[in-house]
């Protein structure tokens, strides 16, 4: 199995380095704050934990996966015969320009070089650089060890063979890589998820609906389609005659819709006062962190519900 480098070892490299290890590659992780580092095995043990109780782990045993993560203090000793490096320093352009020069100098020829970055382009920080063609975007939808869901976004330098490296590296490690043909402000996930974030702000903001109200439409409405299948396969199997029968009935209900979503909403404006209490009526602040663990917990069960669905029905 291959060498695998994780640069910036906060929640999403701690992440990837569990996605890795528990497809059998080496890990090594290296962080410039030794803080980030310091607790970094006894969560990600923490976690395995957890993803093996729901036969996550791929039948391997919790030390097995977490005997493959190692932390180092140096960078240089993380790249040693890497053959993708997964970087994820703080969002901060200049950050990245000078993380991408200091690992494209010392790393070898053989590695692919991704960002874990969710708004930079490639292009900002990758121009400058010798081995800028292996570089690219590899973005998680967190956290990657329960959501396989990945964005692999090229820079306009980024050669054919980097993409197809990356995309294939991923899918054996369980992965679903989203490959995009260029570089776009938001990638994929974050244009789709803006579009229903603008909706719903609008619509609590316009006063047509609660927090509640639009959280049970997602949660206990479109989200259950969208748990196992996309918006285009939702709409052809919409219809009898499939996606095209479905745009020739319905797509006059959206192009009605669509004029009265031209207009923005400042999500920190006035509507915040409305969301914030919504969610605190539902949830304390103080209850937060209690939340987001039972929010890891359903997505483990979710994962390994998904699949044993896929073994007896097939994907």
């Amino acid at each position: 199995m291959a060498k695998v480098a994780i640069v910036g070892s906060g929640f999403i490299g701690r992440a990837w380095a569990i996605s890795f290890a528990r497809a059998g590659h080496d890990v090594r992780m290296w962080d410039q704050w030794p803080a980030a580092t310091g607790g970094a095995r006894d969560y990600i043990s923490g976690v395995l934990g957890d993803l093996a109780a729901n036969d996550l782990l791929r039948g391997q045993a919790v030390d097995a996966v977490l005997g493959r993560i190692a932390v180092v203090a140096e960078l240089d000793e993380a790249l040693a015969e890497a053959v993708h490096i997964q970087e994820n320093t703080p969002e901060n352009l200049d950050v990245k320009r000078e993380v991408f020069s200091l690992i494209d100098a010392l790393a070898g020829p053989q590695a692919v070089i991704a960002s874990s970055t969710s708004a930079l382009l490639p292009s900002r920080f990758t121009d400058h650089l010798q081995g800028r063609h292996r570089c690219l975007v590899v973005h998680p939808i967190n956290p990657p060890y329960l959501i396989p869901a990945a964005e692999v976004v090229p820079a306009p330098w980024t050669s054919t063979e980097t993409v197809e490296r990356t995309s294939t590296f991923l899918i054996e490690a369980g992965h679903a890589p989203l490959v995009m043909q260029r570089e776009l402000d938001g990638f994929i996930m974050n244009r789709l998820q803006g579009a229903l974030l603008e909706e719903a702000f609008r619509l609590v903001a316009d006063g047509y609906a609660s927090v509640e109200d639009v959280d049970i439409g997602i949660r206990d409405g479109l989200a259950l389609r969208w748990s196992f299948m996309g918006p285009f396969e939702t709409i052809d199997l919409n219809a009898p005659g499939g996606v095209r029968d479905y745009v020739e009935r319905y797509q006059s209900i959206y192009s009605n819709i669509f004029p009265q979503m031209l207009h923005r909403v400042d999500w920190a404006g006035e509507v915040m006062a409305t969301v914030e209490a919504g969610r605190r009526k539902r949830l304390p602040r103080e209850s937060l962190g209690e939340r987001q663990v039972w929010r890891d917990r359903r997505l483990m069960a979710l994962a390994a519900h998904k699949k044993k669905s896929d073994r007896e029905f097939g994907k």
